[in-house]
């Protein structure tokens, strides 16, 4: 999640089509898209920099927080009340958190994790063993007691990072099974490697593969179906290329599509809905418009595609991906897109029909002195932001999303609502 231009990388201190998938069942255009509240769970947990929440399919009621700089607390609330222990600690040895935009950025559970114990994390590595700093996507054994075997990291992808920023920070499963991580340009800024439109680096791109079977010894094969599979010159495992960091992303859980917020360069923040083969346009485009001094070559061959929203810098400077609502117990919200603005606390949200926008993008929350840093979805659907209150390295909080026009007691939506119901 980040800036890197010079003039805002220090106002951050954090980190800072779909395959085939069914149609979305339209929303009515002019549907109003209601405010939400905040409501404050888990308050007896201690915690540093949370970056992410994730829950797994085989847990009910049992959340993951990741930390940047490297720890993963398990909170289940699946009983009378919730408890909390720390099921990973990477040492600094393995996970580089020296910077703001590096660490521990994702946690992505095995759809099989039941019968493997199997669990994928994407991190930033510092220099070790001859190699440089790199961005690193690995899978870790999860012991029967539920906690991680640090011992059994597998590096799977690796990649040279050029900067300390612009690390991407997704790794998760779609309804496909397969695994997506969502990889920055490289860092520094405007991208002066040219990685977003280079076809032959996996920087600046979304990738997809398939870690049910191991080809060449590597830990994962190459779908047949990706896009780029046989193209001279690209790499087989790119999904969709042309983003500049994208900052979370997410599959809607009845759709099938998959939303990324693309944080921009000096002037606009975007919402992308991600498509097989999609070139979202960075660096010749930030958002809908053209990038000063670098010719729009590509997109005077319509190769490029429009971001879904966009917000300029007046109104935020570094996006926060969030989730479609599919909450049954939330039905105002019922498939709208919430996002948020990771130093401004501004949350928006949004619906789309078929691919376009239906309604919104409309405020529905301002929260100064919050900074959202991810989103997470509980297994029945309910939504919770993580983040730091009153400043980047202020004290760690979990929400679950509700809409505004709920009760106005938040203890007793808190009791309501501890952690996917």
């Amino acid at each position: 999640m980040t800036r890197s231009c010079a003039a805002v990388a220090a106002f951050l201190a954090l980190l800072c089509a779909a395959p085939a998938f069914p149609e979305q069942s339209p929303s009515p255009g002019d549907a109003p898209i209601p405010p939400i509240r905040l409501n404050r769970v888990f308050r007896e947990v201690a915690l540093k920099r949370p970056v992410q929440v994730v829950s797994r399919a085989d847990r009910p009621g049992v959340l993951y927080v990741v930390e940047q700089r490297g720890r993963i607390v398990e909170i289940d609330a699946s009983g009378d009340s919730p408890k909390s222990r720390t099921v990973a600690d990477f040492p600094s040895s393995t996970v580089n958190a020296k910077f703001n935009e590096q660490g521990l950025l994702s946690l992505a559970f095995d759809p099989r994790v039941a019968e493997n114990r199997t669990a994928y994390l994407w991190f930033t590595a510092g220099k070790s063993d001859g190699k440089p700093e790199r961005n690193v996507l690995a899978s870790v054994r999860l012991a029967e007691d539920g906690t991680f075997e640090l011992g059994s990291l597998r590096p799977l992808v690796e990649i040279e990072d050029p900067a300390w920023n612009h690390n991407g920070g997704t790794a998760l499963f779609g309804p496909d099974g397969m695994l997506y991580v969502s990889i920055g340009d490289g860092g520094s800024g405007n991208d002066p490697w040219g990685h977003g439109q280079d076809m032959g680096t996996l920087l600046g791109k979304i990738i997809r593969i398939d870690v049910s079977r191991d080809e060449g010894g590597r830990g994962y094969a190459i779908p047949a179906d990706n896009p780029f599979v046989g193209r001279e010159g690209a790499r087989p495992e790119i999904w969709a290329s042309g983003l500049r960091n994208v900052w979370r992303m997410s599959f809607d859980r009845k759709t099938g599509e998959l939303w990324a917020g693309d944080v921009g360069q000096n002037a606009f923040e975007e919402i992308d809905l991600i498509v097989k083969g999609g070139n979202y346009g960075w660096r010749p485009r930030e958002g809908l418009h053209g990038t000063p001094g670098v010719p729009d070559r590509a997109d005077s061959k319509g190769t490029f595609i429009d971001p879904i929203a966009e917000y300029p810098h007046r109104d935020g400077v570094s996006v926060t991906g969030g989730f479609v609502c599919r909450d049954p117990g939330s039905p105002e919200l019922g498939g709208v897109y919430i996002y948020a603005d990771y130093e401004f606390g501004t949350f928006w949200g949004l619906r789309a029909s078929a691919g376009t926008l239906a309604a919104g993008p409309a405020v529905i929350l301002k929260r100064p002195r919050f900074f959202p840093a991810s989103f997470g979805e509980g297994t029945d659907g309910t939504l919770y932001v993580c983040g730091t209150e009153r400043s980047h390295d202020g004290p760690g909080a979990i929400y679950a999303i509700v809409p505004a026009s709920g009760s106005s007691d938040p203890a007793a939506k808190d009791a309501a609502k501890p952690a996917g119901k």
